[in-house]
């Protein structure tokens, strides 16, 4: 048997989506308790409704299918708060992961403008606060930009993530599926503002979409981390790049292997000696451990088996995330001031 990662080394989590993170049972209880009706009375149904099915098809599409009902029972504050705080609390139970990112996008948590959006945060920041009580953990917020959504709506978002900044919102993210409206340079002053007020940057790429974006990603947001970036092993510009700027990748084996983004695990162990190779660091995430059926440990003990990365390798991409992961060292956090630090009009946020 291959020697494992110690289960005493904490872990820190850098990609995980909060709408991928919680468990069936939870989101069962959650859906009930606020009435939403779900399309089978039967949890067994329900399950597999939320999580991947490893008998059929992957792809793409059909991974980000499955956030529909996560998102739709996590859009309430009591719903978010619960969520954070079962998130936070689950991994260091399960797994000893002592710092801990979580990122979603609250506009998708606020019923297309029912909800307002500070209450949503606001319900994060309570949850994470919970947690804190409870568990020797370190948690922040993570924000995610949709691709699909129009500037205005992400700028609001950006807007919210300066102004919440000093309650527990450490980063930006831009995320979604791929989209005809989307221009990587469109967003350079934004995160050139995010990064202004210290937010840190991560940006999805080198996942689904075309290769050579990853550089232009780079090039044009500077971002501190790359959610994925799998890809960007097929470029050796990109690879130049990412190791010049110190960039550190967030790799999620078993969600680029669900959603075809990989073909195996050979590739995958032909992408991690590239890495190796152009000297490019990185860390290892779930992307979703409830959804996704891993966690973090899972993923080290995988990768160990095959031979794809020793157990010294293991921990040194767990000392990477815990030096790349933008949660600050402090445990005592200030409420942040009402007045908001934001030009966008007030009554934008009803869009």
């Amino acid at each position: 048997m291959a020697r494992q990662l110690s289960r005493s080394v904490p872990l820190a989590e850098l990609h995980c989506h909060l709408g991928a993170a919680v468990t069936p049972s939870i989101m069962w209880g959650i859906a009930h308790s606020q009435g939403i009706k779900l399309p089978t009375k039967d949890y067994w149904g329900f399950r597999e409704l939320i999580t991947v099915n490893t008998r059929a098809a992957k792809s793409f599409e059909t991974y980000l299918q499955l956030f529909h009902w996560t998102e739709l029972i996590q859009s309430s504050p009591l719903a978010v708060e619960r969520s954070v705080y079962e998130v936070v609390g689950g991994a260091y139970r399960k797994n000893n992961i002592t710092t801990m990112e979580l990122r979603f996008n609250p506009m998708k948590r606020n019923r297309g403008g029912e909800q307002d959006l500070d209450h949503i945060i606001a319900a994060a920041v309570r949850g994470m606060d919970r947690a804190r009580l409870e568990y020797p953990v370190k948690p922040g917020l993570i924000f995610c930009l949709d691709r699909a959504f129009p500037y205005q709506l992400n700028e609001i978002i950006a807007e919210k993530a300066i102004l919440w900044r000093d309650r527990g919102v450490v980063g930006l993210d831009i995320a979604g599926p791929e989209s005809s409206t989307f221009r990587v340079a469109d967003y350079r002053k934004l995160m050139r503002r995010a990064r202004q007020y210290g937010l840190g940057i991560t940006i999805h790429t080198g996942e689904s979409g075309p290769v050579d974006e990853v550089a232009r990603v780079v090039e044009l947001l500077e971002p501190d981390r790359i959610g994925h970036g799998v890809k960007a092993a097929y470029d050796p510009r990109a690879m130049a790049m990412i190791r010049e700027r110190g960039i550190v990748l967030e790799i999620c084996p078993t969600s680029n292997l669900n959603t075809r983004v990989v073909s195996g695990w050979e590739e995958l162990r032909w992408i991690f000696d590239t890495f190796r190779r152009n000297d490019v660091r990185f860390t290892i995430s779930t992307d979703g451990p409830e959804m996704l059926k891993t966690y973090i440990r899972d993923e080290l003990a995988t990768l160990g088996r095959l031979g794809i990365l020793s157990v010294e390798e293991q921990e040194h991409a767990a000392a990477t995330a815990m030096a790349a992961s933008f949660v600050p060292n402090v445990s005592d956090i200030p409420v942040p001031s009402r007045r908001p630090a934001t030009r966008v009009a007030v009554e934008r946020e009803e869009a």
